[in-house]
């Protein structure tokens, strides 16, 4: 069982977060400015990914360019440092800045880690050796299936479920039980027109419909191999990403919490791949208030 205080971690998460893919590709000295910009603009969490740049060294930067901003890693794998290094660089973090760190764990995807296998029992293993020595920082748990979702609930503070629809999130708060917080990723598009936010959706999801994980998990929604094709069908991009005005994509944030989420971190798409800071900026007067 889980020490952590589930209800502190969901102050600490707030209701709305930023995830940010697009960051990882930014210069340094650029990204201290657009972590400058999300946390102006009042965004309460900062969700930041292990892609381009090492997760800890990663967070470590933009905990250094704000002043009282979370910040999560969404998601550290657990196939790229021991669970020793993984434990003490989130204790280290969670030291240097109390309160503002989260550490978001996650399996990855075959194909993208050597020696990936039995992600489920992985998890497990790695969380009793992260466990073994002493109380780890606070985290997370990325978790989409029924026994991931069940492993997040019993041995972390909640899950982290990434490229769900709504019904997904329904379904995560279900397995999950009321207590664990549960923190779903949305992408979004800020435009009305249909032909352009479906193609920058498209060419956001074209990768991640080619990750079995994903797949496997939309398949149990009611897709099928159609609608992952050539970036996805129409349904599969307005299931998976709000986009329209603001009134549009605030509706469907609200729908995610309505259906069970305590915290949406909401990741702006744009048709150049960059941080969105603009999206953020025209959304954050409504969803924030």
């Amino acid at each position: 069982m889980t020490n952590i205080d589930r209800d502190a971690l969901r102050a600490q998460l707030g209701r709305i977060g930023v995830w940010s893919v697009a960051a990882g590709h930014l210069n340094a000295d650029d990204e201290r400015k657009a972590v400058g910009e999300i946390e102006r603009l009042g965004y309460r969490t900062l969700w930041l990914s292990e892609t381009l740049k090492e997760v800890f060294a990663h967070a470590g930067l933009a905990l250094a360019a704000s002043r009282s901003m979370v910040v999560a890693t969404g998601i550290a794998n657990i196939w790229m440092r021991q669970p020793q290094a993984m434990a003490s660089g989130a204790r280290v973090l969670a030291d240097a800045y109390p309160g503002r760190f989260v550490l978001g764990l996650g399996v990855g995807h075959p194909g993208f880690a050597p020696g990936y296998e039995r992600p489920l029992a992985a998890m497990r293993e790695y969380l009793d050796e992260m466990d073994a020595d002493r109380p780890p920082a606070v985290r997370m748990l990325a978790a989409l299936r029924p026994k991931m979702l069940e492993l997040a609930a019993a041995r972390s503070g909640g899950a982290v479920p990434y490229l769900g629809p709504v019904e997904h999130t329904a379904l995560a708060r279900q397995e999950l039980g009321p207590d664990p917080v549960l923190a779903p990723e949305l992408a979004i598009v800020l435009d009305a027109d249909a032909g352009r936010a479906r193609q920058i959706a498209r060419d956001y999801l074209r990768v991640y419909l080619e990750l079995s994980n994903y797949t496997n998990n939309l398949r149990v929604l009611g897709f099928a191999d159609a609608d992952f094709a050539d970036g996805g069908s129409n349904r599969l991009v307005d299931a998976i990403v709000g986009w329209g005005d603001v009134d549009a994509v605030v509706e469907r944030v609200r729908a995610h919490q309505e259906a069970g989420a305590d915290h949406v971190a909401i990741q702006p798409l744009s048709a150049d791949g960059g941080v969105a800071l603009d999206t953020l900026a025209d959304l954050a007067p409504a969803l924030l208030a």
